[in-house]
């Protein structure tokens, strides 16, 4: 598929970095074709299947006349995480230049705003697009009953959908790398979205390789939730709806103590009540069970760690926001000074200007206040 770019005066030089970042959904998205029309020949099929298809596949005798289909996991989904990843850099230009390069022109958004906005209006549709699908899952599944998030365990035989929200979620998050590339990140944004993409993908993986995934499903659903909230407030305080983004804000707060602790209560319920009655001396790697004392305090500590955390940096960021409202509140009695003509502009003024005047703002190396001071 063609991805309109806007028009320069010069073209890159083939091969070159500008090139790629300028021409990677296009180059992506042949490489991601080539896959898909493989599948149309017997000669290739084979191979083009082990990217497209899911692996793993084994059949369970149940009751009634027919089997059914499920899938476990194995080396083979290397190849299917590899190819949902092409598929997440195409979708991600999608969004961004079709959705959020558009807002972005008719907002005029600073540098520092316009990064945050396009990094919020992402995760906003894939946390968005995570909930609903995974609490659709979970209705029909029939997890929504607590006592199926350990009955029945070792739950290494997933249904389809299972797996495949699976591969997706892990490829989703793998493929913010390379888009931190792709996008040109700033090095003081590159820690923070490295961080919580790591925590991402060893939280999933390890509920995925564990057979945990009934009640990683249940918090996923939980933690997007809430997540979905946060970036929506943002992107509503990026469009000057001020007023609105603080209730939003408001709810996100409630919600997001409500779902650490529920997601905590959860953990507790599934690791140390749940899966205790069914509690073996040794992991069995052949049917999937990992169901020992040892796993089970190790995981709910991990989860309860990382509930902690955030809770911690949530309370801290609400008492540092609390200082600097104190702060303003002071500095706002104290006397103005009076500007002068021909100061110099610092490198935060030039970020909040509009992305439009930056370039020549950075130039000119100064700006003049329009305003001149009137003699008395």
């Amino acid at each position: 598929m063609g991805m309109r770019r806007p028009r320069t005066n010069k073209n890159p030089p083939i091969f070159s970095h500008e090139f790629f970042i300028q021409n990677h959904a296009d180059i992506v998205s042949c490489v991601a074709m080539v896959f898909v029309i493989g599948l149309m020949f017997q000669a290739t099929s084979p191979v083009a299947s082990l990217f497209v298809a899911m692996q793993h596949n084994v059949t369970v005798n149940t009751t009634e006349v027919l089997d059914i289909g499920f899938y476990t996991y194995g080396m083979k989904d290397v190849f299917a995480v590899f190819f949902y990843v092409l598929i997440c850099i195409v979708v991600h230009a999608v969004i961004q230049e079709y959705i959020l390069d558009k807002l972005n022109r008719k907002m005029h958004l600073s540098k520092v705003k316009h990064s945050k906005f396009n990094e919020s209006g992402q995760l906003l549709a894939f946390y968005i697009s995570s909930a609903v699908w995974g609490a659709d899952i979970i209705i029909r599944e029939g997890y929504i009953n607590i006592n199926n998030l350990w009955e029945n365990y070792p739950h290494a035989n997933l249904p389809f959908v299972v797996k495949f929200f699976y591969i997706i979620q892990i490829a989703y998050w793998i493929h913010s790398f390379p888009e931190l590339y792709f996008q040109k990140a700033k090095k003081e944004e590159i820690y923070s979205r490295v961080q919580y993409a790591v925590l991402y993908l060893v939280f999933i993986i390890s509920a995925y390789l564990l057979n945990f995934t009934r009640v990683a499903m249940c918090v996923l659903v939980l933690h997007s939730l809430v997540e979905f909230v946060f970036h929506l407030a943002r992107l509503l305080y990026f469009a000057d709806k001020s007023e609105l983004a603080n209730t939003v804000f408001m709810v996100f707060n409630v919600l997001f103590v409500l779902v650490r602790l529920g997601i905590i209560i959860l953990g507790v319920l599934t690791f140390w009540y749940g899966l205790d009655q069914t509690n073996q001396i040794y992991i069995d790697t052949e049917t999937g069970n990992f169901n020992t004392r040892l796993v089970r305090i190790n995981c709910l500590m991990a989860l309860c760690l990382l509930q902690a955390w955030m809770m911690w940096n949530f309370i801290t960021f609400h008492l540092k926001r609390l200082r600097e409202k104190s702060g303003t509140a002071r500095r706002v009695k104290s006397p103005k000074r009076k500007p002068t003509i021909g100061a110099k502009v610092t490198e935060e003024e030039i970020n909040s200007l509009p992305e439009v005047d930056q370039n020549a703002a950075a130039q000119n190396g100064t700006v003049k206040l329009r305003s001149k001071v009137k003699k008395n």
